[in-house]
């Protein structure tokens, strides 16, 4: 058997910190509000909502509540609990004599191989690239302090709305094939607009080109100018929350308080903000784009501190939980599960669903999903050790099969809520 392999082994089930996955669980559940919207309707849609299916009523309303709740927030959370998964892993690599970089950049290796095949044969919205090519830069500033990590990240994260304002207001000076370029992706025309549909209705090898044409934008242009500052600063922030004990739990009440108050206050009055300017200009769409989305970017920071200090909160009063832990602990395998029931939903010739179903459908097809993968992942974990992803992932990164299921079912795992987080005063 191979040493490193022996001496590298995933962490223990009994090493696990619940209140980190319950809150991963929560971050996977929560950014299928938005992402449906990307597996149902066309691309713009989801930055422009009026440019494709009904905006009135109801269906305004669950936009609405999305937007403001949603949209960039949970993603927010997930990207935290990347940057300190990192942190987690190397740790406990480090203590038991690991190759730490070697283990990481397989890791990493790994996780890039699976987003590709996700990104180009499912879905061009996927994270797993970006995840992976951002932790290949993390892994030497996992040793700073955490108050410069927390420096680190904010530059990161500034530089990266610097880059987006900066483009905004200079808009007028774009080359003219640009702006027209940009504007026929966020204000296409009909014909443009039901190509796209006909594409995801039909499927098959004009589907393919889309998904590699829209992914190849989405890991070049899209993650130099914008993805890979804002995410790897918010991966940084999550490193720095986990050094600080704040993600796992071990802070006082009153400052997850604090935070879930002013968090969720501060970023709502500035994703309003931003949502107010929208208007204002009627959607115009550089200045939607560029500028007025960098309040919605900022806010989500708040809100996403709001939401993992609700979900400890929740914890600490012993509220039930494991559901949400269990989706948590198969978070990989749940992302690429939503994205297996999204396109066969919406995509093909079978049920071809495609910019067929209003927001509000969208809205129950979330919750029918929400409720098959809290009801699945508890089930599958009390027979297997891992989800089916992550097991791959695990085997990939290991550089050997890991033992995937379990000689006996397992009880059903003690709630988080009923344990009292270490050094909570």
């Amino acid at each position: 058997m191979n040493t490193d392999a022996t001496h590298s082994a995933p962490v223990n089930e009994q090493d696990r910190i619940v209140t980190l996955d319950a809150i991963r669980g929560v971050a996977l559940l929560g950014i299928l509000v938005m992402n449906i919207q990307s597996y149902s309707m066309i691309g713009a849609a989801y930055f422009f909502p009026h440019t494709h299916g009904d905006m009135t009523g109801l269906n305004h309303l669950v936009w609405l509540l999305g937007y403001l709740f949603a949209d960039t927030k949970f993603i927010t959370v997930f990207s935290m609990l990347f940057g300190a998964g990192i942190c987690l892993m190397t740790d406990r690599a480090q203590a038991r004599g690991a190759r730490v970089a070697v283990l990481h950049y397989r890791r990493m290796t790994a996780l890039l191989l699976i987003g590709l095949v996700h990104a180009y044969l499912f879905w061009y919205g996927d994270i797993l690239v970006t995840y992976a090519l951002c932790g290949l830069v993390l892994y030497p500033l996992r040793r700073l302090r955490s108050v410069w990590l927390i420096v680190v990240a904010l530059v990161m994260i500034a530089i990266g709305m610097l880059l987006s304002l900066g483009a905004g207001l200079t808009a007028d000076e774009w080359p003219a094939a640009a702006r027209e370029s940009l504007l026929a992706d966020f204000a296409p025309s009909a014909e443009s607009i039901a190509e796209e549909v006909t594409i995801h209705r039909n499927g098959g090898l004009p589907l393919i080109r889309h998904l590699v044409s829209e992914s190849l934008a989405m890991q070049t242009t899209i993650f130099l100018f914008w993805s890979f500052w804002r995410d790897t600063g918010v991966m940084l922030l999550g490193m720095a929350f986990y050094k600080l004990g704040l993600l796992s739990g071990l802070r006082s009440r009153g400052l997850y308080l604090v935070l879930a108050v002013c968090g969720l206050a501060a970023g709502l009055a500035l994703v309003l903000t931003g949502l107010q300017r929208k208007a204002a200009t009627g959607w115009e769409v550089f200045d939607s784009f560029f500028v007025a989305s960098q309040y919605n970017t900022s806010g989500a920071l708040f809100v996403a501190m709001a939401y993992f200090s609700m979900v400890v909160l929740a914890c600490r009063r012993g509220w039930p939980m494991s559901r949400l832990a269990a989706v948590g602990r198969m978070a990989l395998s749940n992302y690429l599960l939503q994205t297996l029931i999204c396109t066969a939903l919406f995509n093909g010739p079978v049920l071809g669903l495609f910019g067929q179903v209003p927001r509000v459908g969208q809205a129950g097809i979330t919750a029918a999903i929400w409720v098959l993968q809290l009801l699945i992942s508890p089930w599958w974990l009390a027979r297997f050790h891992f989800g089916p992803a992550e097991w791959l992932w695990r085997s990939m990164t290991y550089g050997q099969w890991q033992r995937l299921r379990r000689s006996s079912p397992a009880c059903p795992s003690r709630d988080p809520g009923a344990d009292t987080p270490r050094g909570a005063t």
